[in-house]
């Protein structure tokens, strides 16, 4: 099986030594992004809401070069600083994802790089 590697020129550049997504056959592997701040413009965003915004639409672009989209996610993993910050996380999430949402995990840790609020990674088939 291929495995190869996938870096978005439209999302933050990765903090180390990782791909933004491989692929390995028909899946992608989309690493975890953060959203302190749009790649766009530079504005930073404190707020979980925002961050969570941020962080799927990075999430969208990377999936989008890896050749699929939010509606071929088959599992989500949330990362959160504060499980307090679920419901909204929850809000910004179930407009994203729609009605048929994925699998999904949510987890407290105890920080995030970067400062970062939440951080969210996915993985999803291509073709379907």
């Amino acid at each position: 099986m291929s495995r190869t590697p996938v870096n978005s020129t439209r999302a933050p550049a990765p903090a180390g030594p990782y791909s933004h997504a491989i692929v390995a056959g028909d899946l992608v592997f989309a690493s975890g992004q953060t959203g302190t701040k749009d790649p766009a413009t530079g504005q930073s965003h404190d707020t979980v809401e925002a961050q969570a915004k941020q962080a799927l639409a990075n999430l969208s672009v990377v999936l989008e070069d890896a050749g699929t989209s939010f509606a071929n996610v088959v599992k989500t993993t949330i990362f959160l600083t504060d499980i307090g910050d679920f419901a909204a996380v929850n809000a910004v999430y179930g407009e994203v994802m729609g009605d048929n949402p994925p699998a999904r995990s949510t987890v407290q840790v105890a920080a995030l790089p970067g400062g970062a609020i939440v951080e969210i990674e996915m993985t999803a088939v291509r073709g379907s």
